[in-house]
């Protein structure tokens, strides 16, 4: 019995780690295809010509990356972890065709420099959501209606035009990302708690928390890239 109560809480924090290391790993290969694709497409004028030179097109890709995402967040008992896997791979590819008007706009050196500041701030926030004791759970739900609210904010600025109101949505998105990724690291951390390392569920998992902090790193990068990023000549 002694031994038990050691032994439990050891194969916890193991299961924990298991499932963060693998969401960690399956978010850093998004960002990497992201990252590539961006600057591949970025630095190719064919390509530019065709995501942007008919605004139906980058339409398209925004509407199938959403369907993506409501697609592998819904963890579809039916899918398979190579299925959701797959899916998120191609989520990161189209991603990155996406935003890679940022190389149109903004300096290499700015983007680079953004990156690693982005990194820096998710790397602290997300420890720090990894550590704490305290639960993150109304924070993120109050986090996740400030994020329904900025979008509704960012249609209605599309039509007003307004700089100061686009300013306010920013800032407003920075601390709202922040938070979520505090959340969603508790989060995929308390599912590591009560799943063993291994087997499909472990496996499609991982992909939906890959996603979850995929989407809180590169909504932060972008906000912070209108703040540091430097425009092209």
């Amino acid at each position: 019995m002694h031994e038990s109560s050691y032994y439990q809480p050891a194969l916890t924090k193991v299961q924990e780690n298991a499932l963060l290391r693998s969401v960690y790993n399956w978010m850093m290969a998004g960002l990497f295809i992201s990252g590539f694709t961006a600057f591949f497409a970025g630095n190719n004028v064919a390509i530019q010509q065709l995501l942007f030179g008919n605004p139906y097109v980058i339409w398209i890709l925004v509407l199938g990356e959403l369907g993506l995402v409501f697609v592998i967040s819904g963890g579809n008992r039916s899918m398979t972890a190579s299925t959701a896997s797959g899916l998120f791979i191609l989520f990161s590819f189209l991603n990155g065709l996406t935003i890679s008007s940022i190389f149109l706009i903004y300096t290499a050196q700015s983007i680079t420099t953004t990156f690693f500041i982005t990194g820096l701030t998710f790397g602290v926030t997300s420890f720090y959501g990894y550590v704490t004791k305290r639960d993150l759970t109304s924070l993120g739900n109050f986090m996740f209606m400030g994020l329904i609210g900025i979008i509704i904010a960012s249609v209605v600025n599309m039509f007003l035009h307004n700089p100061a109101m686009s300013w306010v949505i920013s800032y407003l998105g920075i601390i709202i990302f922040v938070g979520l990724t505090a959340y969603d690291t508790q989060k995929i951390r308390k599912l590591g708690e009560t799943i063993k390392s291994n087997g499909e569920q472990f496996n499609k998992l991982a992909i939906i928390g890959a996603l979850s902090l995929y989407l809180d790193f590169i909504n932060l990068f972008l906000i912070l890239l209108r703040f540091t990023g430097r425009g092209r000549d």
